[in-house]
């Protein structure tokens, strides 16, 4: 990756850095909050938030990427797919665009030939939201600007539902339950989210099952922020299982989060669509081992 960088002149200050390094590098301030999150874009070598505010005469360094997509045959099931959109059911282990240590083998290059587009981020053509590398389930992808505006327009409205099934650790939770806490990049560490910072941030969930020191939920989002679930089930001492950056690993499993129902209406027909899929074999072995699943999931 080529290197660049500039000093912050004392007319800078007080200027937010996405907004200066995307004028100063050329780059799209959807580009420039990407570098910073994924530590490529730094001050005077520290990791600092988008919205950090420069003083002037700080340096300002980015590693650029080569904004060069491949695409690459790399299995991923597919649920629905017509010219504007696509639906499929993400492997867990699979990283959803391109980044920091993964510059190939994603999701996207994975979906490249199947004519994923929209947005001004080169990098990430057509995602309009996103699962961690070890969480499986449903995503949906657009296929043209028009298909994209659409479905960011109702995330941000809160009109797609996305529900998910999730094992933590714990038990004693209510039947039903809300958590209602801002997320945002944590101000000691940008490379980590936490709770009481950042944009909105709201998760609903219900209890299905318990056994002994786990917890089975079903999990609805009502925002959709890096790291919700996880950052919002430990805040309230229920760490997702095996998650091993809220939480704690657990070896020879991986994180028990699963995005298991989609529902949207398409952004061009109007048609309602709804999508479910099934618990993946590997966490419904976890979850038999710990006792819940005895007779089949709820």
């Amino acid at each position: 990756m080529p290197s660049e960088m500039f000093l912050a002149a004392p007319e800078d200050a007080g200027e937010r850095l996405d907004r200066l390094a995307a004028s100063r590098f050329d780059i799209s301030r959807s580009v420039a909050q990407r570098l910073i999150r994924d530590g490529l874009l730094r001050i005077d070598g520290r990791e600092v938030s988008p919205s950090h505010r420069v003083q002037g005469g700080e340096r300002i360094e980015a590693e650029l990427p080569d904004e060069t997509l491949q695409a690459e045959e790399i299995p991923v099931p597919i649920l629905f797919e017509d010219e504007f959109l696509i639906v499929v059911d993400k492997p867990a282990g699979l990283v959803v665009h391109p980044g920091a240590g993964n510059p190939s083998g994603t999701l996207v290059n994975a979906l490249l030939d199947r004519g994923i587009a929209g947005g001004d981020d080169p990098m990430r053509p057509g995602i309009v939201h996103r699962l961690d590398r070890d969480t499986s389930g449903l995503m949906v992808a657009a296929k043209n600007e028009s298909a994209y505006s659409g479905l960011v327009e109702m995330m941000s409205a809160r009109r797609v539902g996305r529900i998910y099934r999730a094992v933590v650790i714990g038990g004693g939770l209510p039947a039903t339950g809300t958590v209602d806490s801002p997320v945002g990049r944590d101000p000691d560490n940008p490379t980590l989210m936490a709770v009481g910072v950042g944009k909105p941030a709201v998760t609903h969930f219900e209890t299905l099952r318990e056994a002994g020191e786990y917890s089975m939920l079903r999990v609805r989002l009502e925002t959709g922020r890096t790291h919700q679930i996880r950052v919002h089930l430990s805040a309230i001492g229920h760490p997702v299982y095996a998650d091993p950056i809220y939480g704690r690993a657990v070896a020879g499993r991986r994180l028990w989060l699963h995005a298991e129902r989609l529902a949207f209406r398409h952004p061009v027909s109007g048609d309602d669509m709804e999508f479910e899929s099934v618990i993946p074999d590997d966490l419904r072995e976890a979850a038999s081992s710990l006792g819940l699943l005895p007779d089949g999931p709820p």
